[in-house]
């Protein structure tokens, strides 16, 4: 066996490689993201015999239900789309903190209760601390096994020795394989582990579930390529330092990927909220100018959120603009909007918008939402406290219709909204409601005049 060493660089960014440093990376446009790395490359004249691979017609293979494995939390088996596929790599990502650990001890803690055989393995944590945060959960079940590894060789081997339902890696930036000559996180490990572990998951039908730490722009640290290799990609959103927590998928082969989980967090782990909508809209002020609910879907769920605004004189040339949790670009182009169509002088006046309980909105029917409450803030006057909006503003000042409007009404209907102002296109599409009085509008002065 003859090694040869040599010495490559890396994106950081992408996992572009190169064979001497650039300044900007030619792939993916980024500036000073090559690192330097030794790569040792095992030479063998010998050659291991391998099993011929045989093809298959597509008829000709068969699926059952029992391909996935259901967590019995809710919220997370939206997100997969059903349940844990097997042998499916799932790469979970989130700030430090956040609950991604608590997480997955919790699945483990579920399906070794119904006879699975689990597997984590730690390379940040010693077993003294996980049996401490594993106390907190409850008792788990002798089908759980632990081990506090990092070389890959040894975890494979004894991965294929105990071959368990499903395996826990936390994290992979810990990892490192002996051939690889860099050090455990960098671009080389990270690939190669990642890499090692898809063999696994794929040759023995192993669930494989695998810690990824993010970066401060909050993406998973590592080469681009290692999303690109899992099936899966869930990140955790949410404040560390709040209560809530919400798990969503930005990758999913088995599955859609515009579903949420929202977690809660507690001393005894994270506990699924049932009911977003309620969880979101409590502590809502009453008859507070600049307060509107909105409604936003989330794949097939409704959720109704409280959009705020505070606008206020300037005392500087130049007024001010702030957007927590929605596009900054699409509250000054609705600014725009309202001061053209509706004569409104914002133009000397500050603007601050938020979604009250920290979620992140990008969706379009959120638009009346802004409208209504940055005019109820100027006017000041407050919006009835049983009246949701949702509707697509456009920069002639109409109101546009949006995907689903049946089922916002409904969610509005079950937490006692009396009044819905929606896009007049949508009205017809949506039928009669009973107990809720549908307002159609064109246009957003027809919205205000309904709301205020």
């Amino acid at each position: 066996m003859a090694k040869a060493k040599k010495s490559v660089y890396f994106c950081q960014n992408c996992g572009h490689e190169e064979t001497k440093w650039l300044g900007q990376c030619p792939a993916c446009r980024e500036w000073n993201t090559f690192v330097e790395e030794k790569v040792t490359s095992a030479m063998s004249k010998t050659v291991k015999e391998r099993k011929e691979a045989q093809v298959v017609t597509l008829s000709s293979i068969e699926t059952e239900e029992d391909d996935r494995m259901l967590t019995t939390i809710a919220e997370l088996d939206r997100v997969l789309g059903g349940g844990i596929v097997k042998g499916s790599l799932v790469l979970v990502g989130g700030d430090p903190g956040i609950g991604k650990s608590t997480l997955l001890l919790q699945v483990c803690r579920r399906l070794s209760a119904e006879g699975r055989k689990l597997l984590y393995i730690s390379g940040e944590e010693s077993l003294k601390q996980i049996k401490l945060r594993a106390n907190r959960m409850g008792d788990f079940s002798e089908n759980l096994f632990l081990l506090c590894e990092t070389s890959l060789g040894i975890i494979r081997g004894i991965i294929e020795r105990q071959k368990p339902d499903m395996v826990v890696i936390d994290s992979i930036q810990t990892m490192y394989h002996e051939d690889v000559g860099s050090a455990p996180g960098s671009v080389s490990q990270v690939r190669e582990s990642t890499n090692i572990l898809m063999q696994l998951a794929k040759g023995l039908n192993i669930a494989i579930f695998i810690v990824g730490h993010v970066t401060k722009e909050g993406t998973v640290a590592g080469p681009r390529v290692l999303e690109h290799m899992v099936d899966t990609v869930l990140y955790f959103e949410g404040d560390r330092h709040a209560s809530y927590r919400i798990l969503r998928g930005v990758k999913n082969r088995f599955g859609s990927t515009n579903e949420i989980g929202v977690f809660e967090m507690r001393k005894e782990g994270l506990v699924e909220v049932k009911n977003p909508s309620e969880f979101m809209l409590s502590g809502k002020p009453e008859h507070a100018s600049g307060s509107v609910v909105a409604c936003a879907m989330e794949g097939t769920r409704p959720m109704l959120m409280e959009i705020q605004a505070l606008v206020c004189k300037t005392n500087f040339g130049m007024p001010r603009r702030t957007a927590a949790g929605l596009d900054y670009n699409r509250v000054n182009l609705l600014m725009a909007v309202l001061e053209k169509r509706l004569g409104m002088p914002l133009s000397g006046y500050d603007a601050y918008v938020n979604i009250a309980g920290g979620i992140r909105l990008n969706e379009p029917a959120a638009d009346l939402g802004i409208v209504l409450a940055i005019a109820s803030s100027y006017k000041n006057r407050p919006i009835a406290e049983d009246v949701i909006v949702f509707g697509e503003v456009g920069l002639s000042g109409e109101v546009r219709a949006v995907t689903m409007p049946e089922q916002r009404v409904i969610e509005a209907k079950k937490l006692g909204f009396k009044t819905c102002v929606i896009p007049e296109v949508s009205v017809k599409s949506l039928g009669k409601v009973e107990g809720v009085t549908i307002i159609g509008v064109k246009s957003v002065g027809e919205a205000i005049s309904a709301g205020l």
